[in-house]
């Protein structure tokens, strides 16, 4: 277990993807302009964690090509370790925006043969750090083969050492929703943290109210169940017994990377209040109330700005004095 009041280190495993947007001021009948932003849920969580001041490495295959490029810079920039990625020459992972009335995006993939899907089992153990407290993956890379059943695998081994963090971040237009059903359980079995939206969550388990979702995901073995309600705040289920924290107002941009910004806001006040490094064995629900409340107000400093722009630790301290 890392030492209260320090952060630890935190290893995200896990895709990027250019999130692509139409630029409206400079689009007309002639031509429709974009902008391509660097993203991807794994990518968002670890930009989120490196900018609140947790010591935070990036596992993922990197593209050669422009938007890989465009990736480095940007978890560079932010103070992600990048030592444990891989370089490729396989494309990257591109998802074209959609932007509706309320700011929900909603995106169509192109994703076939990317390099974020090509982990190969050797790649994976050459990542492993026994100094690093939580392990956070999900999203596609958990479930697109060849690579998902890889990391599958590794999960299993990492977990001998350190938290497992798992946010399904369900894709349905690339993948079917009953393929992640499939395998949610496995993944529950190896998780000690399980993080996701509320849509998520009426995808995977349909027909079941949230808390008796909770309860099946507890069965299958994770200990703690976060489930994100967009500007209503979040619902914890810690073994059974919950919690419902209130998101702070927003003005909303759009909600680009505002659940991945909740992750990262979890998993760091989790590791600076000492829990990572282990099976949560002395976490209480008071402390998982308030990492809920500090990734909130992550969450929500998010979607005051366009795209996955999650803030640093000095933007947290202002809005506080506000």
């Amino acid at each position: 277990m890392a030492r209260p009041g320090s952060p630890g280190s935190v290893d995200v495993l896990g895709e990027c993807v250019a999130d692509i947007f139409e630029d409206r001021d400079r689009s007309d009948s002639g031509g429709l302009a974009l902008r391509a932003l660097a993203g991807g849920g794994p990518a968002n969580t670890a930009v989120a964690l490196a900018r609140l001041g947790t010591p935070t490495r990036f596992l993922g295959r990197l593209s050669d090509d422009a938007f890989g490029t465009l990736f480095r810079a940007r978890l560079s920039a932010s103070g992600v370790d990048l030592t444990g990625s891989v370089t490729s020459s396989e494309p990257s992972t591109l998802a074209v925006a959609d932007l509706d009335a309320t700011a929900q995006a909603a995106y169509t993939f192109y994703a076939d043969g990317a390099a974020d899907w090509q982990w190969t089992d050797s790649a994976l153990a050459a990542t492993r750090n026994d100094d690093t407290v939580c392990l956070h993956t999900g999203s596609l890379a958990l479930i697109r083969r060849p690579g998902g059943g890889r990391i599958e695998e590794h999960l299993a081994q990492v977990r001998e050492h350190a938290t497992v963090s798992i946010d399904p971040n369900v894709r349905p237009l690339l993948v079917p929703a009953s393929a992640y059903r499939e395998r949610l359980h496995h993944w529950c079995a190896v998780a000690d943290v399980l993080r996701l939206s509320e849509d998520d969550s009426a995808l995977l388990a349909p027909g079941a109210g949230l808390e008796e979702a909770c309860d099946t995901w507890h069965a299958a073995g994770a200990r703690l169940v976060v489930i994100t309600l967009g500007g209503r705040g979040a619902l914890a289920s810690l073994d059974g017994v919950r919690v419902t924290v209130t998101a702070p107002p927003a003005a909303v941009v759009d909600t680009v990377g505002a659940g991945d910004s909740f992750t990262a806001g979890l998993l760091h006040r989790l590791a600076d209040l000492g829990h990572l490094g282990g099976r949560l064995g002395e976490l209480t629900l008071a402390d998982v109330a308030d990492a809920c409340s500090f990734a909130a107000q992550v969450a929500t400093l998010t979607c005051s700005v366009p795209g996955a722009n999650p803030p640093w630790a000095d933007d947290l301290a202002i809005a506080g004095r506000r």
